[in-house]
């Protein structure tokens, strides 16, 4: 059966990304249509009404783009957080929908550590700074982001810490991290802390200052999640209080005119969420969106459905 596939991207996709997921698509016999650069939800709106098929990146897809497509059967986010897509809607219009986990996970754990570095060695200023062989970094949440972070830290010479209470500490040890058994204790013994948990009800906020308040003496939080996460209010005192800590984001807070002004020497944000701003992530991402949609259609394949 022929099907229809929208791919609607107010941040465009790469070419080669696009190439890529034409040529998936046009194999399995399917149409492709594109929204890109598009500037208001009714543009995507309309766009939605017949295709079967929707692939989205950061892209808001909510109840309102939902009601009208009227074809829909399945919405990929390529990337892994998918907080942008409404899934309870969705399932209640028993529409799937999926995340493409790991395509982006290199390139986000190569950005903390690029902000890592940027920290440690004070923003490139010329000031004295620190290395990163020999301190600890303590990884909040070992998915596939993390794992990633675990194996550059390694290379650096830095000792992987890390807390999930869903992934077994054996597994963790197979891969010469150290699992500890909850999140304060992982705050309280690293100098730096690489942060991969999703926004939801029991996170958002759950970075306060009274946990960050346990982190070591020069340590630092390096945050590629959400900015949801953090309590903003907890980080102002934070950084108020301990004139030693560190912090590094790819997710501006909105107390950023506040945080650049008071605390700028200890603080970063890039120009806008980046994780995932590398050629090979959008290429990677955008094209496992494609072969799951295929998937799905062709072999009743729900592996990453996340509703």
């Amino acid at each position: 059966m022929a099907r229809t596939v929208l791919v609607a991207t107010d941040k465009p996709f790469a070419k080669p990304a696009v190439d890529g997921i034409r040529d998936v698509l046009t194999k399995a016999g399917y149409t492709l249509e594109m929204l890109e650069n598009y500037t208001t939800p009714a543009e995507l709106v309309a766009a939605v009404a017949t295709p079967d098929a929707l692939i989205v990146r950061s892209d808001k897809v909510t109840k309102e783009v939902l009601a009208a497509a009227t074809n829909l059967k399945i919405v990929v986010r390529a990337g892994a957080g998918y907080d942008n897509v409404d899934c309870e809607a969705a399932k209640a219009k028993d529409v799937v929908v999926m995340n493409t986990p790991g395509q982006n996970a290199n390139a986000v754990a190569e950005l903390a550590f690029g902000m890592m570095l940027n920290l440690a060695r004070r923003k490139y200023t010329g000031k004295s700074g620190t290395e990163l062989r020999g301190k600890t970094i303590g990884i909040h949440a070992y998915g596939n982001v993390g794992r990633c972070v675990a194996a550059i830290a390694k290379g650096f010479g830095m000792t992987v810490k890390a807390f999930d209470p869903f992934v077994a500490a054996k597994a963790m040890e197979a891969e010469g991290v150290v699992p500890v058994s909850s999140v304060e204790e992982l705050y309280g013994s690293c100098d730096y802390i690489s942060l991969h948990i999703p926004a939801n009800d029991k996170t958002k906020k759950s970075i306060n200052f009274a946990l960050l308040s346990r982190m070591k003496k020069g340590a630092a939080l390096i945050n590629t999640a959400r900015k949801e996460v953090i309590d903003e209010a907890g980080l102002l005192q934070m950084m108020a209080e301990r004139t030693d800590f560190f912090y590094g984001t790819d997710l501006a807070p909105d107390c950023l005119a506040e945080m650049n002004e008071k605390y700028g020497e200890r603080f970063f944000a890039t120009a806008k969420k980046m994780g995932a701003q590398t050629a090979e992530a959008n290429i990677n991402a955008g094209i496992a969106a494609a072969k799951q949609i295929v998937a799905f259609f062709e072999k009743g394949d729900a592996t990453f459905r996340v509703n």
